[in-house]
């Protein structure tokens, strides 16, 4: 028996004693009760001081400001930094080909973001993914993501982006309150898109909503026709890719040019659409004085931001061909996040996209952005919820009147088709001209993508 045990034995046959000693020692214990525990005489060690927290790591993130991938990114971030202890800084760039030159310039010089949020299938291939982006094949959430949206963010078998949003469609967005107050049916011909026009006009509306300050705004009517490209030409991408056809050369094709200069001659367009943004484009179509607008469904989510009392007077319709029975929608797979392979956060921007496309990044994603069309993240569905416009496109995806838009299909793309498109739809250019213009600028950007045929 220790010196302690046998003190405390010794103690504990006198009552008065031990009574007195306790109380001394400790105020909560009782005096009577079962022996208490040794007693040690070492003094008390000093309880650490509070850690200081460790400091964020801190990543960039390069990303556009039009619609809402900006600030449902920033929501994501938000969660991020409580979450992983991960912040970052957004650094805003220009759209169009401002913005891709932006892009391949910050590439070249060594100075691109942690992370960049761009497009995905022939615009990303043109940026050699290889040699800037983080391979994120073998990551585990790489499982989660649909197989028709990871070949748009491949290249030589490796997978580099994940989606930043939902999927969504070309199209014609239409304002449904000045469709009724005129009459107006949903057209499925290009002959009825016209003759509802000449309604919408003699109205004295704006009947196509122009926005070519936007210079991207201007493709629309070329690339949402792609589905009736590939309705009547079930070759043209695997002939476009080996340069067995042309935009000039092929009469469903060259329909996307002669639409845009249409449009233009028949006085349809607003005065100032060389000065009309974005987002002026949108407060027209939602206050009903420009009633279509050749535009993405992406800007339904925009319009809700800017106009939530407005959002579901908006609908969506197919670019109409000149064949009734060819009436679908060309579907855009969402832009992408990719890692800098040069940057020196590599394993934190993992980390962050991780969580970004996880079901808790994803509820933060859509508490800013809602659907445009369907997820590609498997489990995530389209909410309840959703925009009447998105609503529409639903039946053309149930009975599979979609397909991809060209870019995800095909890697030949070339750079400067809106400014082609401005030329043709303001009657500079001849569509004629402007397609074979255009099959020159692709040219350009097959050989340096060495494609074969080229």
């Amino acid at each position: 028996m220790d010196m302690n045990r046998a003190r405390v034995f010794t103690l504990f046959s006198y009552a008065a004693l031990i009574s007195t000693l306790i109380a001394g020692c400790s105020g909560s214990q009782p005096a009577a009760g079962p022996a208490p525990a040794p007693v040690d005489n070492k003094p008390a060690a000093q309880a650490p001081a509070p850690s200081k927290p460790a400091e964020p790591v801190t990543l960039t993130l390069l990303i556009g400001s039009t619609g809402t991938p900006y600030p449902a990114t920033q929501a994501v971030a938000a969660e991020a930094e409580k979450k992983l202890n991960i912040k970052i800084k957004f650094d805003i760039k220009p759209d169009g080909t401002e913005g891709d030159n932006l892009v391949k310039t910050r590439l070249a010089t060594g100075e691109m973001a942690d992370i960049l949020y761009y497009n995905s299938g022939s615009l990303l291939r043109a940026l050699n993914p290889e040699e800037n982006f983080v391979d994120l094949t073998k990551e585990p959430f790489m499982a989660n993501l649909l197989d028709s949206y990871k070949e748009t963010v491949t290249s030589n078998g490796k997978v580099y982006g994940v989606p930043g949003g939902s999927s969504n469609v070309g199209g014609i967005l239409y304002n449904k309150k000045a469709y009724a107050e005129l009459g107006l049916t949903v057209p499925k011909t290009w002959a009825e898109f016209i003759a509802n026009s000449d309604k919408i006009k003699a109205a004295g509306k704006t009947a196509v909503i122009g926005s070519y300050k936007t210079t991207w705004t201007s493709q629309l009517f070329v690339l949402a026709n792609h589905y009736n490209v590939q309705s009547q030409v079930p070759n043209f991408v695997q002939d476009y890719t080996a340069n067995k056809a042309k935009y000039a050369t092929t009469p469903a094709a060259l329909r996307g040019f002669e639409m845009t200069s249409e449009v233009f001659k028949k006085g349809y367009l607003n005065k100032d659409f060389l000065a009309t943004t974005y987002d002026a484009g949108l407060k027209m179509l939602a206050e009903g004085t420009g009633v279509q607008y050749p535009m993405l469904s992406s800007a339904i989510d925009a319009l809700a931001q800017n106009y939530p009392d407005k959002v579901n007077d908006i609908g969506v319709f197919p670019t109409p061909s000149d064949n009734a029975s060819l009436n679908g929608f060309t579907v855009w797979m969402p832009n992408s996040y990719y890692i800098n392979k040069k940057s020196k956060n590599v394993e934190a921007a993992q980390k962050f996209i991780d969580f970004l496309i996880s079901p808790e990044g994803q509820k933060a994603y859509m508490s800013k952005s809602k659907a445009n069309g369907p997820y590609v993240v498997k489990g995530i569905k389209v909410p309840d919820d959703t925009y009447d416009g998105i609503k529409e496109m639903q039946p053309y995806f149930d009975n599979g009147k979609t397909l991809p838009a060209l870019e995800f299909t095909s890697p030949v793309k070339g750079p400067n088709l809106e400014s082609i498109l401005i030329e043709v739809g303001t009657g500079q250019k001849s569509p004629a001209d402007g397609a074979a213009d255009y099959d020159k600028d692709v040219r350009k950007q097959a050989q340096q993508l060495n494609l074969p045929g080229w």
